[in-house]
């Protein structure tokens, strides 16, 4: 059987809203402009998703293509390549800095890595949340190196916010630095762990924007 679903629109809407995750979340995920998934469900364009817009989504949300509009066929497939019960996370092809700062022009997805959700649950992440991003420079040696890969948590930043590391925007640039509160209400440290980098000791929350916590770290053999 290969023929699509009725109505993928509504099904991914109430996957959506299930899953609490608004469109400019999922456009993001798949490199599209913010508005993107919100034309797609409430204007109808585009007519059908693309292919591998169609197959990231899948993933990231954990259900099969058919459901948005993909055939039956090709779906079993692929959910025996991606191994039953895994979490894909986007990879997004950006840096975070931790060295002098890197601007950030877009945030699209260059792949997905799979995770085991009984692994990321000890980790007390939100699979719904996660991205992978690259750590550019040395700011924050010996923690992070250059080139390290980072599990970070959009769902775990301002409303949960407490001592760790974070990556974060300052002045339109995106930055990997672990955080502290300072003492007065209100008040953060942004610190660099290597002191050869400068810190910020005593800042306003309104100075920054936390992106989301970093809760695990690969890196390469070197």
């Amino acid at each position: 059987m290969t023929e699509p679903v009725h109505d993928p629109r509504a099904a991914l809407d109430r996957l959506l809203t299930d899953k609490g995750i608004d469109y400019a979340r999922l456009s993001q995920v798949i490199g599209r402009n913010p508005a993107y998934i919100q034309q797609y469900i409430k204007r109808g364009s585009p007519r059908r998703l693309a292919e591998q817009d169609r197959a990231r989504i899948a993933a990231y949300l954990g259900v099969s293509e058919a459901m948005l509009g993909g055939p039956v066929q090709r779906v079993a497939s692929a959910a025996r390549l991606r191994g039953p019960g895994m979490v894909l996370v986007p990879k997004l092809a950006i840096g975070a800095s931790a060295g002098a700062g890197a601007s950030v022009d877009g945030e699209a997805v260059e792949g997905e890595v799979a995770f085991d959700p009984k692994w990321l649950r000890g980790l007390g992440a939100d699979p719904r949340a996660l991205s992978i991003i690259r750590v550019e420079g040395d700011s924050m040696a010996p923690t992070l190196d250059d080139g390290d890969d980072i599990l970070v948590d959009g769902g775990d930043a301002a409303a949960r916010l407490r001592d760790g590391i974070y990556v974060l925007r300052m002045d339109d640039v995106l930055m990997v630095k672990r955080v502290a509160r300072a003492p007065g209400p209100g008040r953060i440290s942004v610190i660099s762990d290597n002191p050869h980098y400068r810190s910020w000791d005593d800042l306003p929350m309104s100075a920054i924007q936390l992106v989301g916590r970093v809760v695990w770290t690969g890196r390469r053999v070197r």
